[in-house]
């Protein structure tokens, strides 16, 4: 049996899922780029069949990571599997990935079939998957909950129906380790020709088990993960892809296992789709968290300043958590910025260098320096932010204990995408300066969609550094999460509630 572990990326199709994490199309070939650039095997770009939307988005990543295969997913109908085939056949390694619910519940409950009926469908579409390519997965929804005798059958009627990977998700993250590896053994022994097929897991994270279930099937025999970045997903999430991955590498003499995951690359992938997505990293959050490698003890700092390996299992360089900075200024050269643009992995044209390199001169002559955190913080805003409805000109604020409830005056441009766009002003008053900006954006806007979350994170460190704040809000039954970045955290406000206002219209339409 094969050492090497297959990482399967779904960060942009069941992390996409997670309330709040959203992206739209840039976003997404922004973040596959990435992944193509940690190193992960397979990257599941989406589910086509869900949207015209996913459906383009499917299409642009599978020409936007050339080292990965690319997956599309689909239920085991042909309308989806025909969908996914389109989607994903201009990838130079196309995969169709199936699925089908096999628990007594599912299919009681929520199929309304029978176990017969259910093996059937499954052998049918993995058949016409086949067809379009010899690059297939079968996923049985719910697997941990299914009878082993019947997700036997079912994967080793797919596997001679032409299944080269056959996947068992937890679905509910309901299994727990010394089971979960225990029905990966059993499977691997009695699904027949199972040596003609990879064997997969899918683990979610309702228990708080999703890495240690996703380990205990490895060691099981398992030889492909399917993860997400910073395990974001439905409900508690996904395993999280950098703490199984640094498992398999700080712990290589008792799993025996490798991957092909630059590991370098971590931390930069987990900030790029904290930034993408408007949801900071939490700081106690394993790998890559601000707290990972932080000491406050006395007997611990006592330990590391003699030998880091007392307190640190791994170094905060493995996972890319090193402190590089970007020093620019009004008198750094465009070429030297590209250099750096290119080393942090952003393929931009030289139109949109020109466009960075002007709010990088802005940026400069506000804070003293700027860091790595601060260029794609700006990148994200200045280019990779599709064209809005509503667009931020200036705005004026006035607070303070003088009697007067605290003021903000804004100018915005309404409909900037069509022709004759209409610049709008508006004064508001409110119980701070964020809440006054917030009512005169309401009122030019015309809608008062509910506030859900309000969250402000410094970029970087210092006094002077940019502030990231992240909104989520609601009206008329959707919700939608805004960043925004700025020296001025009152500026950032203003950014974040718009790119939010500006993702609701965009949901709205494309719900027309």
């Amino acid at each position: 049996m094969s050492d090497k572990i297959i990482i399967f990326d779904t960060t942009l199709r069941d992390g996409e899922q997670s309330p709040g994490a959203t992206m739209n199309q840039r976003e997404k070939v922004r973040m596959a780029r990435q992944l193509d650039a940690l190193g992960v095997d397979v990257i599941e770009a989406g589910f086509p069949a869900a949207s015209q939307g996913d459906f383009e988005a499917v299409q642009a990543i599978a020409a936007a990571a050339p080292n990965c295969q690319i997956a599309g997913l689909c239920r085991a109908i042909p309308a989806d599997i025909d969908r996914a085939w389109e989607a994903v056949k201009g990838a130079k390694h196309p995969r169709i990935h199936t699925f089908l619910a096999t628990s007594p519940l599912h299919m009681e409950h929520k199929l309304r079939m029978s176990p017969d009926k259910v093996l059937e469908m499954a052998v049918a579409a993995v058949k016409r998957a086949a067809s379009y390519t010899a690059n297939v997965e079968f996923s049985a929804e719910d697997a941990s909950r299914s009878e082993r005798g019947f997700l036997a059958k079912v994967f080793s009627a797919v596997i001679k129906a032409g299944a080269t990977t056959v996947n068992v998700p937890d679905t509910v993250g309901y299994a727990q380790p010394g089971e979960f590896g225990e029905l990966i053994a059993w499977l691997l022994e009695h699904v027949e020709d199972s040596h003609k097929a990879v064997f997969s897991v899918h683990c979610h994270n309702d228990l708080g088990l999703g890495v240690a279930n996703t380990l205990a099937a490895l060691k099981a025999g398992a030889r492909q993960a399917e993860v997400t970045v910073s395990g974001i997903g439905e409900r508690a999430g996904n395993a999280s892809l950098e703490e199984l991955v640094m498992n398999l590498y700080t712990r290589q003499s008792y799993y025996d296992l490798d991957c092909g995951v630059r590991t370098e690359q971590l931390f930069p992938t987990c900030r790029l789709l904290s930034m993408i997505i408007g949801q900071p990293i939490p700081p106690y959050k394993a790998i890559t968290g601000a707290n990972a490698f932080a000491h406050e003890s006395g007997i611990h700092q006592d330990g590391v300043l003699k030998d880091r390996r007392t307190y640190e299992i791994m170094t905060p360089e493995s996972v890319g958590r090193t402190e590089t900075e970007l020093v620019l200024g009004k008198h750094s050269g465009r070429h030297a910025l590209g250099k750096k643009l290119e080393s942090l992995n952003y393929r931009l044209d030289e139109k949109q260098v020109a466009v960075v390199f002007e709010a990088v001169k802005e940026l400069a002559d506000k804070k003293a320096k700027v860091y790595d955190e601060d260029l794609e913080a700006l990148v994200l805003e200045k280019v990779y932010k599709m064209d809005d409805c509503y667009r931020l000109k200036s705005l004026s604020v006035l607070c303070g204990d003088h009697g007067v409830p605290p003021t903000a005056a804004v100018v915005m441009n309404v409909c900037a995408l069509e022709e004759g766009a209409r610049e709008v002003k508006q004064a508001a008053f409110g119980n701070g300066p964020v809440d006054a900006i917030f009512n005169a954006v309401n009122a030019i806007v015309g809608r008062t969609p509910v506030l859900k979350r309000y969250s402000v994170n410094a970029i970087t460190g210092g006094s002077d550094a940019q502030g990231e704040v992240t909104v989520r809000i609601e009206d008329k039954g959707l919700s939608s999460v805004g960043r925004g970045s700025h020296p001025d955290i009152v500026f950032a406000s203003a950014l974040a509630y718009l790119t939010a206002l500006n993702r609701l219209v965009r949901k709205e339409e494309e719900g027309a």
